[in-house]
């Protein structure tokens, strides 16, 4: 994997912890601006909703750009508003601020996906996606516990700062390291590519990726008042135990990049059967500490091993689409931040515990699992997900 995108990974590392560490702080955020915590969970889906929307528009409004000036443009972008985000009062200009961040956030991650891809031999784009989502859940091994325990010590806003500082060497690094011009030989067409959005292949893997992604969200979003209200955990363990989460999904993250290549069909099966499993578990046992110890790790590392390689798989299934397939990818991913968080809200404010998002997220894997498998059988089930399911 070309050093150039262990670059974009570090980026993709400061954005993932503006979009993750909002689970430790959204207590504090609620108390402190004056909202109900389902209210401010908004702030996440807010983000969710600009990521994608923003991910097909920005890439298209950026798809002539030179890639170095793209990635510049957005992740400085990106810095400029959790300024003003750390100096805000008002929830409202908080809530625009994180859309606009994910704007700039969406447009950043469908370029970087794209320009690994062109990095990468056909055969690869599992593992380039892994490295570039490894961003993700380093973020949610060191930037989310960072940003609950900045929470904690100097309130939410010294998080939204942090954010600021870790993006800094990002822009250095993207400014030395990335190519300047476009890796594509050819003229990037938007219709044209748009028009793979017809495949049926394609389309399974979005709305599969939307799902899975969709119940990882849920959950992890009220996670915070989860572990204290259900499994009684003080509140000064929180960064630790998001930290657990974050540890599992780097290695699932890692592991499932091996496998997305070669083996996605196998991994997606097994592992979505697992996820199910362990989402029935977790609701089942949140009372439990030592028990949610351990789901904490083993959710993470399940939900980001099969997301992700779905995230690979509508990569592969967009290959008529090189520009504008990070974007579709994006938007997937994102489709579930937004949707997780608002059903797992829902439950909530029907006066349900915080037990609910975990009940949430299993049923979003078994509706995941139940369109995959009748899709599939319908198809005849292929051999490999990303060779023989037809267009």
């Amino acid at each position: 994997v070309p050093f150039a995108i262990y670059v974009l990974g570090l980026a993709v590392f400061a954005q993932g912890t503006s979009e993750f560490m909002l689970s430790g702080l959204i207590p504090d955020m609620a108390r402190d601006l004056g909202v109900s915590v389902p209210a401010a969970g908004l702030l996440t889906s807010a983000f969710a909703v600009g990521m994608i929307i923003g991910a097909p528009l920005m890439a298209i409004a950026s798809m002539r750009w030179p890639r170095r000036r793209a990635l510049l443009t957005f992740l400085i972008t990106f810095m400029l508003v959790h300024v003003i985000g750390a100096l805000t009062s008002s929830f409202e200009v908080l809530l625009v601020t994180r859309i606009v961040g994910a704007l700039a956030n969406a447009g950043f991650l469908a370029v970087a996906l794209g320009a690994a891809m062109a990095m990468v031999p056909a055969d690869m784009k599992g593992r380039a996606t892994s490295v570039l989502l490894g961003g993700v859940t380093i973020a949610c091994v060191a930037g989310v516990p960072g940003g609950a325990f900045l929470g904690e010590m100097w309130g939410w806003r010294a998080a939204f700062w942090a954010v600021v500082v870790i993006s800094a060497p990002a822009v250095v690094a993207i400014m030395f390291a990335t190519p300047a011009e476009p890796l594509a030989e050819s003229t990037p067409n938007a219709k044209r590519e748009l028009s793979s959005l017809r495949s049926r292949k394609l389309q399974l893997m979005l709305v599969l990726g939307a799902l899975i992604n969709g119940a990882t969200f849920c959950s992890f979003t009220y996670m915070a008042p989860t572990l204290t209200d259900i499994s009684g955990f003080d509140s000064r363990w929180i960064p630790l135990l998001l930290g657990l989460f974050g540890l599992g999904s780097f290695i699932g993250v890692s592991v499932g990049g091996r496998l997305a290549d070669t083996r996605p069909f196998q991994l997606l099966a097994v592992g979505s059967a697992a996820l199910l499993t362990g989402w029935i578990v977790f609701a089942l046992t949140a009372s439990h500490p030592a028990v949610t110890l351990v789901m904490l790790f083993v959710q993470g590392a399940l939900s980001f091993a099969v997301g992700s390689t779905l995230i690979s798989q509508v990569l592969y299934a967009a290959d008529a689409a090189p520009t504008l397939g990070g974007s579709f990818a994006t938007a997937a991913f994102n489709v579930g931040a937004a949707l997780g968080p608002a059903l797992g809200g829902l439950a909530i404010g029907m006066g349900l515990s915080y037990r609910a998002p975990l009940w949430t997220s299993a049923a979003l894997v078994t509706l995941a699992i139940v369109i995959g498998a009748a899709t599939l059988s319908l198809w005849r089930r292929p051999a490999s997900v990303h060779e023989s399911v037809p267009a």
